[in-house]
């Protein structure tokens, strides 16, 4: 009786390896045991959780990003305008130190820096994403001439110098709503940055997107579906896109940073965001100004944006490995 139990007990499977688990439950799986994957996912937390808590960790800090604390309390700034404290002016009262010249407070600054970059780049990426599933789709399922003329449009994005179109265009988009004499509103400047990014960032998205198509619309399950009568609608939203998730995601993942350095860029030349706006490229055009004598000033927005930008691009990295099917559990 005892050897019968015995050899049951071996024979038997378990009961947890009979479970069958989801692709989403194995790219998780997959996803945890990447130690790379997992920090830079709760770095990526962090400076999002900052970003939205910008206003509360400045209330809580008691200062704001926008008082010239320098020119307003003797002693902070020197003759020569910058800080008169060692390591740009930092200090118990002043963490991050003060900014030359104005002796703003670096630390709020930085908080809203963050704040107001990822939002923007955060909004770029979910309207390039969704304009891209849009086209990409439609451009695969319907084919013929459809897919021939958004072919076009995507290949003509793509070879666009887009980088030298945002320079040389943005003033111009701008000057159609605000007068050269008149201040252009911090509004308008973000509506046509996430415009303009907006209309040259799906290209890419969308041509993988209509690769992925084209080989999905022959398979078995969408003929499957159109013998029994299915609609267009039904077939995309039931058939194919729970299919294109993946590189979707992926897509996501690596193209949000994309848009972080590319608005910083752009604030940085000065045909984005502008001083006294927070921002990651208005702080580090800005510090450029002073690096040989206060180089503070440039550390704190400069290693920030690269930490964030590091981090996402690993988590893109190690989503996309999750997210493979033929990676090694």
């Amino acid at each position: 009786m005892a050897d019968e139990s015995a050899e049951k007990s071996i024979t038997s499977p378990t009961p947890k390896a009979n479970e069958s688990r989801s692709p989403g439950q194995l790219a998780w799986r997959r996803f945890k045991r990447d130690r790379t994957g997992v920090i830079s996912a709760y770095i990526v937390i962090f400076f999002f959780v900052v970003a939205l808590c910008a206003p509360l960790i400045a209330k809580l800090y008691g200062k704001n990003p926008y008082t010239t604390y320098g020119l307003n309390t003797p002693g902070l700034l020197g003759d020569n305008s910058f800080p008169v404290g060692p390591n740009g002016g930092m200090s118990g009262e002043f963490w991050f130190g003060i900014d030359p010249q104005l002796g703003r407070d670096v630390f709020t600054f930085l908080l809203y820096a963050i704040r107001n970059s990822l939002l923007i780049a955060t909004a770029i990426t979910a309207l390039v994403v969704i304009l891209g599933v849009v086209i990409g789709v439609t451009a695969g399922y319907i084919g013929g001439k459809t897919d021939w003329f958004l072919g076009r449009v995507i290949d003509i994005l793509l070879a666009f110098p887009s980088q030298l179109f945002f320079v040389a265009f943005t003033p111009v988009v701008i000057a159609l709503f605000v007068s050269s004499d008149e201040n252009t509103p911090t509004w308008l400047t973000v509506a046509c940055l996430i415009g303009l990014l907006t209309a040259f960032g799906w290209a890419s998205i969308a041509r993988l997107l209509r690769g992925q198509v084209l080989a999905l619309r022959e398979r078995e399950f969408v003929e499957a579906a159109k013998v029994t009568g299915a609609s267009p609608a039904r077939i995309i939203f039931k058939e194919l896109l729970p299919n294109l998730w993946t590189p979707i995601l992926i897509q996501a993942t690596l193209n949000l940073p994309l848009m972080v350095t590319t608005e910083a860029g752009l604030a940085y030349l000065g045909v984005g965001l502008q001083d006294p706006t927070p921002d990651w490229g208005v702080m580090i055009g800005y510090a450029a100004q002073f690096y040989q004598d206060d180089i503070t000033l440039l550390l704190f927005p400069g290693v920030s944006m690269v930490v964030f930008v590091l981090a996402f691009n690993l988590l893109g990295d190690s989503v996309r490995d999750a997210l493979d099917p033929k990676t090694k559990r």
